[in-house]
């Protein structure tokens, strides 16, 4: 194992950080944080425009070796704002960007986790290179078009769209944490917490390395009071929120048999066993024709939400069925209940099938297998080796023998229905904080704040749990630590896909969020 200067101790990051503010000079108004960071944005916003492209042009899969540029230009660009910034890393792992930034008399240690990395990508489907930042004047699908980025001095409008790989999953928080710290060093506004920044290169790849990084930056981690994520999407309205809970995920697939190889569908078919169809009612058997999972014990598996978790819910905005709309959708699973609500339940999906080719490249064969890839949601409560064996039995339960890899032929010839099952042992774990965690109380007064001065008074959205994926077990339950999520980008930001984006607004507002939460009155438990 190889890594780099290990992050600093509490102790140096403190004298650091008290020289730094020495030399900051005196605040020569009464602007509070949140007012200096939007002066700031308002009169830089073509360069922040320039400068997020600039951080979106670095590949970012994990493990690649162009990651480790994209780490070094956070690293560089935490410095130059005054975070006391290093790259811990391990050999073959994607490094870990941690900065710390002490505050003399601080009662307070806020960790802000982000991650850097993106999903793969496959040029060929974008409209663009997803490393070659384009600007547009509003959504794609909106009828935007393309301009050049805007020049010092001329106007940027919040409505446009910023493509590229990780604009909205996870970019974006990095391109607003920077002006807002950098606003502050110019004004000589001072936190009002101690600041831990956690830049994760591997959350879209498992953050498999997560856990050891954070036993090696253990002293700096352990002093930290509750910890922020920012990721994830607004409301589908468009409205600010925060939420208190996220899912676990897990993948397994399935594959059934018929012959051992493929057949001629004209003088098999009606005799030999057609896979894609034993493969159909196989899947049709496990939710019924309203997406209700028919898994015996599926829905018994989890840990129900507690009165206020169940307030905050009645509480979200009724908005299925404008979203119905955008989308195309008139009917949806587990109709009549919510979106919100059906994040707090586990989800079974068919990500995947194939059996044979279709289009231009179908034959007239009746294929030897077919395979579905099951994509699994979890909530608190569950495991993956749990909700992995009651399919298990379930598929056995369907008059399959259970093989875990492809069968010979004595097996063959013993059962008439076989299925092979891998993967489904691992994944992430839910995890959802209380909501009346005093810390986590704190963070969502200051989001509040931050949501009625950009958008309208009780305009924040609280939310029990959203239904991504991020690795807040690691420290909830590991780390004994509160984590809630604080989402900033657009709720159509394409996140995993094509032609990701991020709204221009969004950024802006993210910019006020962070300023709020830096500087938010001090508060003792």
């Amino acid at each position: 194992m190889a890594r780099s200067l290990h992050a600093p101790s509490p102790a140096v990051g403190l004298a650091l950080s008290l020289a730094f503010f020495i030399t900051l000079p005196s605040l020569t108004s009464a602007q509070s944080g949140p007012d200096v960071a939007r002066a700031y944005r308002q009169a830089n916003e073509p360069s922040l425009v320039r400068d997020f492209a600039e951080l979106l042009s670095y590949p970012n899969r994990a493990f690649t070796p162009e990651i480790r540029e994209a780490a070094l230009y956070i690293r560089d660009e935490m410095r130059a704002v005054g975070v006391d910034t290093e790259l811990v890393e391990i050999e073959g792992a994607s490094p870990l960007v941690l900065g710390t930034l002490m505050v003399p008399g601080a009662t307070r240690t806020l960790g802000i986790y982000v991650h850097y990395d993106g999903q793969p990508t496959d040029p060929s489907n974008w409209t663009h290179d997803p490393f070659e930042p384009t600007l547009y004047t509003r959504a794609m699908e909106a009828g935007g078009e393309v301009i050049e980025m805007p020049a010092d001095g001329s106007e940027v409008d919040p409505e446009w769209r910023l493509y590229a790989r990780s604009a909205g999953d996870d970019k974006a928080p990095i391109a607003a944490i920077l002006p807002v710290l950098r606003s502050f060093t110019e004004s000589g506004v001072t936190p009002t917490s101690n600041l831990i920044f956690m830049f994760d290169g591997e959350e879209e790849a498992g953050s498999r390395n997560l856990g050891q990084y954070m036993e090696m930056a253990s002293e700096v981690l352990d002093e930290i009071d509750i910890w922020l994520f920012f990721d994830g999407p607004a409301h589908a309205s468009g409205r600010p929120q925060i939420t208190y809970g996220v899912r676990g995920a897990s993948g397994m697939e399935v594959t059934v048999y018929g012959a051992t190889r493929n057949l001629h569908s004209g003088h098999y078919g009606n005799w030999a066993p057609d896979t894609g169809n034993v493969l159909a009612h196989l899947l049709a058997s496990m939710k019924d024709e309203n997406g209700n999972v028919l898994i015996d014990g599926w829905y018994d598996t989890f840990d129900p939400i507690g009165a206020e978790e169940r307030a905050a819910l009645e509480a979200m905005p009724e908005w299925d069925e404008e979203l119905k709309r955008e989308l195309g959708v008139v009917k949806t699973e587990g109709e009549p209940q919510s979106l919100p609500e059906r994040l707090l339940v586990p989800a079974l999906n068919v990500r995947g099938i194939t059996s044979g080719n279709t289009g231009s490249l179908a034959r007239n064969v009746i294929p030897n297998t077919a395979v579905a890839s099951l994509g699994i949601r979890m909530v608190k409560g569950n495991t993956a080796p749990q909700l992995r064996q009651l399919i298990v039995e379930h598929i056995e339960r369907q008059g399959f023998h259970i093989v875990d890899e492809d069968p010979d032929m004595e097996t063959r010839l013993q059962y008439p229905r076989i299925a092979k099952v891998t993967g489904g042992m691992s994944g992430s774990i839910a995890s959802r904080t209380p909501m009346t965690e005093p810390f986590a109380q704190s963070i969502q007064a200051a989001a509040s704040a931050a949501a009625d001065r950009a958008f309208a008074p009780g305009s924040l959205v609280i939310s029990p749990g959203m239904g991504g994926t991020l690795p807040l077990f690691l420290f909830t339950e590991v780390a004994g630590k509160p984590a809630i999520v604080v989402p900033v980008a657009n709720h159509d930001n394409n996140q995993h896909a094509p032609d990701e984006n991020l709204r221009i607004a969004n950024l802006w507002y993210a910019i006020d969020l962070y300023a709020q939460l830096m500087t938010m009155p001090a508060t003792v438990f």
